[in-house]
């Protein structure tokens, strides 16, 4: 006979036991729809919610750098550059309404400020303009800046590490009997972001009539990526001369993965000068928010004096030389 004591022991053990599987029960489906969503890309998110395919292209091109010609002037790489910080780091609003957001904000800091500056007991100097409109800059406009070119390049890292098992996919398919516009939808639903959206979007492109080599092509330039660059080599190559097109493809898998493991030793190499060039670019813009924000005085009280105003501006120039200097010995090719 059970005691009521053991009798009690048993029934915890049950409710321990049932709720412990049903927590495990549980784990595994959000798990695993987790996954499953992490899996579909943004392209097939858009196309699940009845997105025409038109306005999918549209949203994926929006900051389509190659639609940026040399007719904008000297400047045009700036603003290609920027359009492409903006695609890779996959901002949803328009390079357009970013800009214009950078200058409303610049102008409310600067009239904001200025008008704090004037309401109390210092004098409102030249210096103390140029100190107003670095800050309202900074904020504005190159800690954003910073912030996307951030996100760019850490998606952009992803794009190249995905591409070649984007390859062995489309190897696979090609061995297994698929044409190369059915292995690139098998990519489009296999793939997660950003890769699968942008064989995604070169599968809609030749839908509807565009050369596949061209649109290959465009995908190399909007990310400026010398993988896809290859790729494309690859596949004008076999369509001139024939050949097995599955072999040259693992092939170059093969080089692409034996390429970015030099890149990485490479970058372990040149890591010190690395971040020595992030931290000489964005520590003093940070510092100087935040020791603005926190301690008006210690730039205003010296603002007022004659050497600050042209001392201040050649500091400015002098920042941007040593960051372009630091970007060049930075900037290794592998």
């Amino acid at each position: 006979m059970f005691t009521g004591e053991t009798v009690r022991i048993l029934m915890l053990i049950a409710v321990f036991a049932s709720v412990f599987f049903l927590a495990q029960i549980v784990v595994r489906y959000a798990v695993e729809g987790q996954a499953y969503t992490g899996a579909v890309n943004r392209r097939l998110k858009m196309i699940s919610k009845g997105t025409d395919r038109e306005e999918i292209m549209a949203v994926l091109r929006r900051h389509d750098p190659n639609a940026v010609g040399a007719q904008g002037g000297p400047l045009s790489w700036l603003y290609k550059s920027f359009r492409r910080n903006l695609m890779m780091a996959a901002v949803p609003f328009h390079a357009s309404q970013v800009g214009i957001a950078m200058i409303v904000l610049f102008g409310v800091l600067a009239l904001g400020i200025s008008t704090l500056i004037y309401s109390s007991s210092y004098s409102f100097t030249a210096g103390v303009v140029q100190i107003v409109l670095a800050f309202s800059a900074a904020v504005a406009i190159a800690i954003p800046v910073l912030a996307v070119s951030f996100l760019a390049q850490r998606r952009r890292k992803k794009m190249q590490a995905q591409f070649p098992v984007a390859l062995d996919i489309f190897v696979r398919a090609l061995r297994s009997g698929h044409p190369i516009g059915s292995a690139i939808e098998l990519l489009t639903r296999e793939m997660e972001d950003p890769i699968g959206s942008e064989f995604g979007l070169i599968s809609d492109e030749v839908a509807y009539g565009a050369d596949l080599t061209e649109a290959l092509e465009d995908l190399g330039e909007r990310w400026d990526l010398d993988d896809i660059r290859m790729f494309v080599v690859s596949l004008s190559v076999q369509n001139e001369t024939g050949g097995n097109l599955a072999e040259i493809l693992d092939n170059l898998a093969r080089v692409i993965r034996e390429r970015a493991s030099l890149f990485l030793k490479v970058r372990a190499l040149s890591s010190e000068g690395r971040m020595t060039g992030w931290l000489l670019t964005a520590l003093p813009v940070i510092c100087f928010v935040m020791l603005f924000s926190l301690n008006p005085e210690f730039y205003l009280g010296v603002a007022t004096d004659p050497i600050f105003y042209i001392g201040f501006p050649i500091l400015l120039a002098w920042y941007v030389v040593g960051v372009i200097a630091i970007r060049r010995m930075i900037d290794l090719k592998v």
